[in-house]
């Protein structure tokens, strides 16, 4: 029987704004998969918060507590209505430009702080909505409007940025495998902390064409040839690592949560208000 993406869905906003051949598509159903094996509550257990770019349109087609925020400020959202709302399962999705850039800083604090929410970065190497900027993780010498002469600066590896930034899950995929991109994401919504799941995909449009790779398959074939499972990338030497992408579970440790030691803060500073207020209240007998 084929699963009923409707139920998930703002259909009223269907058909999406998305490129044909684009891979927000894939990770938008695996995600919408991965939650319903968790058997997630949308209406009451779920926020999805999405940024500015293309993956920023995550928030109009999921049908759930959305919210679409400022460019770069995802994370920061989020924090405040996970703080808010501990029992919500949060769900935040950006862009590389997005959550690298404008955004870097409030991805790093949120990996450091631990906080028990879910970051989906959908990395095609571009920012592709604003019609083809370098960004973060554009791969060197390749085409953008701001480098003409092909990007100079060195690529970023995000999962080694949320590992330095103490991440306590990091995992990276790419949607060319949708039933593995759908296990990483289960694995992330399961484990308690901050979540970091980097997921390559293609932008053929404003990466892909510009550089050589004709259409979606090409980009896509690309995409195949910088990916390996972990096991295949540690059996590799130090020079064939260089440009090659593991994918698969990279960190996955316990570690105190934010919210949990936020509780206990609120709590204790709660019993030290009633603690005065008796000691008041004495005083005035």
């Amino acid at each position: 029987m084929a699963f009923n993406y409707d139920k998930y869905l703002r259909v009223e906003k269907m058909p999406t704004l998305w490129c044909w051949g684009c891979g927000d598509g894939v990770i938008l159903k695996a995600t919408i998969r991965a939650m319903e094996k968790m058997g997630w509550d949308l209406d009451k257990e779920v926020c999805v918060v999405s940024g500015i770019g293309c993956s920023g349109r995550f928030s109009s087609y999921i049908d759930c507590n959305t919210v679409h925020t400022t460019h770069g400020r995802t994370v920061a959202y989020a924090t405040g209505i996970k703080l808010a709302n501990p029992h919500i399962n949060v769900v935040v999705v950006a862009g590389d430009g997005d959550g690298l850039a404008i955004g870097g800083n409030h991805t790093i604090h949120g990996c450091r702080r631990n906080i028990d929410m879910n970051f989906i970065l959908i990395n095609n190497f571009i920012y592709g909505l604003t019609n083809s900027q370098t960004s973060p993780t554009t791969p060197k010498g390749m085409w953008t409007v701001s480098q003409k002469n092909g990007n100079i600066d060195p690529t970023f590896n995000a999962c080694d940025l949320a590992i330095g930034a103490g991440a306590s899950f990091v995992a990276r995929e790419s949607m060319l495998d949708p039933k593995k991109l759908e296990k990483i994401l289960v694995k992330g919504f399961k484990h308690k902390g901050f979540s970091f799941m980097d997921i390559m995909s293609n932008c053929h449009i404003n990466l892909g064409r510009k550089n050589k790779m004709a259409n979606a398959m090409e980009n896509l074939e690309w995409i195949d040839s910088i990916t390996l499972p972990l096991k295949k990338w540690e059996a590799l030497s130090e020079e064939e690592q260089l440009n090659k992408f593991p994918t698969g579970v990279l960190r996955e440790v316990e570690q105190e949560e934010y919210c949990d030691m936020y509780a206990e803060i609120q709590k204790a500073a709660q019993g030290k208000r009633a603690k005065i207020t008796q000691d008041d209240f004495a005083k005035k007998i």
